[in-house]
């Protein structure tokens, strides 16, 4: 039996999805009869928006954990008097923003992100959101290497759509649950700055792969701060160990995550018990 009934999902994601680069999501369960334990059942791969718009549409209940910001810092949106800027007593500021996102292109957003950076000083040019720095997480505004402000353009407006329930953020649908993830938190506990995964074929090295197969050693023996045994069939370690974009393993990493998240459900997911209502959170990152 699954916590709560809830189905458990972690989305690696993709801004642009292509048969070579698809959203991949991780599907397991987390036994309320083996509390430390999360079972990897497989994998989805999805690779169009569209496909992925219809995959979050599915009848819960289930708890999804996806890799990719859900919100922007506040000192962007406050300098660019964007919705939800100066704490704003106005209703439902995420929202808001997230129409304001979707209203404009990625070639606007660009030259805006671009101006505000030109007017910081050198070593500071990007603004974060409080759940960065102790995630270790790129800044939600950046727009290369990685790109994530592009992953939040093109999935929030989605999740909008979809009425998934985002805590702190956005109510909609209880029986389908949105927590930002971000694998690479979990990851550097085991690794360190020890890298294992990159989308360029000259850098998918042996190395990488021998750190993929240690963190999962790491993850199958439950000794990691998640505190969560990955359970899964060789084929399915095969194929994250093999992966060396580390999509799957990714999307796996999210999924223990999710299970982490479920444990606290009536604790608000494990969330802080204030969350900035346009920044959001990532799951299992201590609030300072």
């Amino acid at each position: 039996m699954e916590s709560g009934g809830f189905s458990l999902h972690g989305i690696d994601f993709s801004s642009a999805p292509n048969r070579r680069k698809p959203i991949v999501i991780a599907h397991g369960s987390w036994p309320d009869t083996q509390p430390d334990r999360v079972a990897l059942e497989g994998f989805t791969r999805l690779d169009t928006l569209e496909a992925f718009a219809l995959w979050l549409l599915q009848p819960g209940p289930w708890l999804g954990v996806f890799d990719l910001p859900f919100g922007l810092p506040r000192e962007l949106i406050n300098t660019l008097c964007w919705p939800g800027h100066d704490n704003d007593d106005a209703p439902l500021p995420w929202k808001r923003l997230i129409e304001h996102l979707r209203a404009q292109t990625r070639t606007e957003l660009r030259s805006v992100f671009r101006q505000f950076c030109a007017a910081r000083p050198t070593g500071a040019k990007f603004a974060h959101r409080a759940c960065d720095r102790p995630a270790g997480s790129s800044p939600a505004m950046k727009w290369v290497n990685p790109p994530v402000a592009w992953m939040l353009h093109a999935a929030a407006p989605l999740l909008l759509d979809a009425g998934v329930d985002l805590p702190g953020l956005h109510r909609g649908d209880p029986q389908r649950v949105a927590l930002e993830g971000y694998p690479g938190f979990a990851a550097r506990a085991v690794l360190g700055r020890r890298s294992y995964k990159s989308d360029a074929r000259g850098q998918q090295t042996a190395e990488r792969q021998s750190a993929r197969d240690a963190l999962l050693s790491v993850l199958q023996s439950g000794r990691h701060p998640l505190g969560l045994r990955l359970l899964c069939a060789a084929p399915l370690r095969q194929t994250m160990l093999l992966d060396a974009s580390g999509d799957h393993l990714d999307a796996a990493l999210c999924l223990l995550q999710a299970a982490w998240a479920s444990a606290r459900r009536a604790r608000n997911w494990g969330l802080p018990p204030r969350i900035d209502p346009v920044e959001g959170w990532i799951v299992s990152v201590p609030a300072a």
